[in-house]
Parts: structure tokens; sequence; C-alpha cells
């Protein structure tokens, strides 16, 4: 039995991997859950799955939690807090993390995995993000095994040339061409843009996700994100790496080979595909998923991003290019404008302009150790936080 940690359980990757799993309950044991504060989808999914441990970061919905399992009878031990997550990120009966906790947050329990050794699904982009070369260096020195969850990302790494030496030219790949739907956004007027209410922004016309990464959707900071993400999954240069608008979600990301050849991954618009790819490789599980109908899908149509349209998206490219800590403040500034955009606090229109402020006030720094990428982050929070009020 492959002994699983859901990092970030509740929340729909977590959910969706929870699925996968009790699809192949022979084959995957459930050792630890983590969530934030929702104490009573957690006390379900312990009674369903019956883990070792259950983290809640927030303390009183541990208490509340401890509380339900005592009465249900359950042995689950509840932890609480970062130093609980880090625990079971690392625990020696755990095989397989799967990283899923949203934004800046999932950053030390992955890395916790990392040092652990362990094999890590990473849908938390944020990892990356904020401290790239120091979580790259973890992997690689402890011998962890990192596979992307990320749809685009999934079918990147299902499209490279098997045992990639992460050397794109030696290996024949000239270009990484990361889709995108492009939103709910993507053909409003841009003068509606800055009425646009945070249901709107969270209805997305293809996945079905939370509502932080939702927004990041609309804005395209996500694509942003992912753009960062792929520079270090893959060792590639941001000049390598294009985005491509294609409503239709169908083809997850492609790589083009120096021959011109251009490979693609194609499936249903349903997470649990890039889930059972990393929990089973190099094997393929079933995943729940409906078959891909082509001939329902019939067109599939691609455009370039406009950047004036999706300002988050340049910026992102910019954090990039200037390297050090820019990245970290890019996102840092990013999860402040959004949730103060979906707490009535900001318009959607200054989520970018918040951003982009705090990028120019706070010059790149070194990020050769954690401490400056926690330092560097606090500091764009704090900038982030007194633009907006």
């Amino acid at each position: 039995m492959i002994g699983v940690t859901v990092l970030g359980s509740t929340g729909s990757i977590g959910v969706s991997t929870l699925d996968v799993i009790a699809r192949h309950d022979d084959r995957y044991r459930v050792v630890a859950l983590s969530a934030n504060s929702d104490a009573d989808r957690m006390a379900a999914q312990c009674r369903e799955f019956q883990p070792d441990y259950a983290v809640m970061a927030d303390e009183a919905a541990a208490e509340a939690l401890a509380l339900q399992l005592q009465q249900t009878g359950l042995e689950t031990e509840v932890l609480a807090g970062e130093e609980g997550l880090v625990k079971v990120a690392s625990l020696a009966e755990t095989d397989c993390v799967m990283a899923a906790i949203v934004g800046a947050a999932g950053l030390l329990p992955a890395l916790a995995a990392a040092r652990a050794g362990k094999r890590i699904l990473l849908a938390n982009k944020e990892a990356l993000v904020v401290s790239g070369q120091i979580f790259m260096d973890a992997v690689r020195e402890n011998g962890a095994v990192l596979l992307p969850v990320d749809s685009e990302h999934n079918a990147v790494f299902q499209c490279m040339p098997p045992g990639y030496s992460g050397d794109m030219l030696h290996d024949g790949v000239r270009r990484i061409l990361l889709t995108a739907s492009g939103g709910p956004f993507r053909s409003v007027d841009l003068a509606e843009l800055e009425a646009v209410t945070p249901d709107q922004a969270c209805a997305h016309p293809t996945w079905v996700m939370g509502r932080k990464i939702s927004v990041d959707s609309a804005t395209m900071m996500n694509k942003g994100l992912e753009v960062i993400e792929a520079r270090w999954l893959f060792n590639a240069e941001p000049e390598r790496i294009q985005v491509v608008i294609h409503p239709q979600s169908v083809i997850h990301s492609l790589v083009e080979y120096v021959d011109g050849s251009v490979l693609a991954q194609l499936g249903s618009p349903d997470m649990r595909t890039p889930i059972a790819n990393a929990l089973a490789w190099p094997e393929r599980i079933a995943a729940g998923v409906n078959q891909l109908d082509l001939f329902e899908v019939a067109r599939l149509d691609f455009e370039a991003p406009d950047f004036a349209r999706f300002p988050c998206l340049r910026l992102a490219y910019e954090a990039l290019e200037r390297g050090g800590s820019a990245s970290a403040v890019l996102n840092a500034a990013n999860e402040v404008a959004v949730a103060a955009f979906l707490d009535g606090r900001l318009k959607f229109t200054a989520i970018a302009a918040v951003v982009e402020q705090t990028l120019n006030a706070l010059p790149p720094a070194a990020a050769d150790s954690l401490e400056q990428v926690l330092d560097a982050d606090r500091e764009a929070r704090a900038f982030a936080g007194r633009l907006i009020n």
C-alpha cells in the first residue's frame, strides 16, 4: 500500500485526489489529511478514509474537529498549525504528498516533503513561484520526486521526451506552449472590467475551482504564475515559454521540438486526469473521467493573449526577468490584492495596479535562502496592504 498525505484535502484538488484514491483503495492508503478551517468537511473525510492524522491550520477548527472525531470514536490524531503541516508532510509512513494548499501558505510543508525525499504531487504552484531555486535544490539534494499536477504542467510533462535531462536544446525541445482558457472576461469590453463583481470573476467558463484561483484565472495571473512554475520545473528560459489562449480547454498544453513536431496532451477538463497521472506514474490508472468526445468538441480555437486586457500576465513575465525575490513579491502582492477584491475592498482592475506598484517599489533582492524569500513575502504583503488601505 502506498501511503498518501493530502495537504488541502477539502479544496477542489484535495477532493478530486480523494476521489481517485477511493477508486483504488487496494493500492493507496490515506495517512494524513489537512485543511484550513472547514472542520465539518474534514470530519466527514476522516470518517471515510480514517487517516492517522488530520491537521487544521486554524487552531479553533482543530479543537472543533477533535471534538467531532472523539464523539465518533475515530482514533485520528488532530494537529494544528504550520508545525502540524510540516510533520505530516514528512512522516516516515508517507510515500506520496499531494501539495494542494492554496498560496504561499503551502510553501513550508511542500518544502518539508522535498527535504524528506517524498514523491511530491505539486498542485501548489506558489511553492516554486516564491522559492524556485531553493525548492528545486531541496528536491535534487534529497532524492525527492517532483511531479506536476497543474493540468498545463502535467501536460507538458507527458509531452516531454522520456528521461528529460533538464536541458531543452540538448533534448531537442524548442518551446513550451502553455494553454489558457482566457477566463470569463476573454471577450468582455475592457470598459466593463472595472465593475466586475467577485461572483462574476469566480464564474469560470470551463473549470470548477476555488475562489482565489478563479480570480487569478480571470486576471490571467494564474497563467503568469504557471509560466514561472514552468521555468523551474523544466529549466526553461522565459522566452521559450509561450502562453496560448485556447477557450475549449481540451488541449492542456503542448511541446514544440526542433524538428518541427508539436506534441499535445488532450483530455476532458477534469483535474482527476493529471492527479491520477502523477499518483501512478509511470503507470496509468483509471481516474473516473469522462472520455473526450472530439465530435462534440468539434473545433479548437487559439489566440495570442492581450497584455492590455491581462496586465497580470505581463507582470509575471517581468518578475521572472527581474529574478531574485521579484516572483515572491509578485505572488504576495497578488494574494493581498485578490483577498481585498473578494472582500469588496478593491476593484477588479485595481488588482494588477497593486501588484505593479508593489513590484516597482520593492527592487529584487537576493533569494538564496528561505529567510530571504519569507522576508520579501512579508514586506510585499505589508506594502500592498498599505496601498489598498
